[in-house]
């Protein structure tokens, strides 16, 4: 059980959570999209969100900076929070503009605002859980899918709210988080995405 806990905090890294959202749209919107175009997107999304990442995170633990990939004390994370919000004001600024996919602009504004909270409770020396914060965020965003494009996804949205449990139940398990801090992180992630569908939906 320890191992399949350990797996589960592993395979829903935060690292991923974005790009499966973008994943998820592509394969649920009903627009054309040149597949050219989404093929183009989806590498620059993985060399931005995935490979630039964990290049710093080698650096920073090459430095000493770092002892795991889970960032696991407050002092760690604040570096790599820094990158990812100036990694997601590219993707905003140049890779999924509002003019080309809104749905995608909008899930990004989220999850840079998410960031940002959570950056600022790291600097606070308050360790919101990251993966909370993004599976929570993905699952605002499927729903909003789900509404938007009028499609029944139950089936999915059942499976996620076992790996939202799973995840919560893995972070605990291994002592990374306490409960308050799980819930800070769910919610983190969860209402900046609510509170955008009015722009968008």
């Amino acid at each position: 059980m320890n191992h399949i806990l350990k797996s589960i905090s592993f395979i829903f890294h935060p690292l991923i959570i974005p790009l499966l959202g973008v994943l998820f749209y592509f394969s649920k919107s009903p627009r054309y999209i040149p597949l050219q175009i989404i093929q183009a997107k989806l590498i620059s999304l993985l060399i931005l969100t995935v490979v630039l990442p964990v290049l710093l995170y080698f650096l920073l633990k090459t430095l000493g900076k770092a002892k795991s990939i889970y960032l696991e004390t407050t002092d760690e994370r604040i570096l790599p929070l820094i990158v990812n919000c100036l990694v997601i004001l590219l993707v905003i600024n140049r890779i999924l503009t509002p003019n080309q996919i809104i749905e995608l602009y909008y899930f990004f504004i989220g999850i840079l605002i998410s960031t940002l909270a959570c950056l600022f409770l790291a600097i606070m020396k308050f360790k919101a859980s990251i993966h909370m914060i993004s599976i929570a965020g993905l699952f605002m965003f499927f729903i909003a899918i789900s509404v938007h494009f009028s499609i029944n996804i139950n089936g999915t949205l059942a499976i996620m709210c076992i790996i939202t449990g799973a995840i919560a139940t893995s972070r605990l398990h291994l002592k990374a988080h306490s409960n308050i801090e799980l819930i800070i992180g769910f919610f983190i992630g969860f209402i900046p995405q609510l509170i955008l569908l009015k722009y968008w939906l």
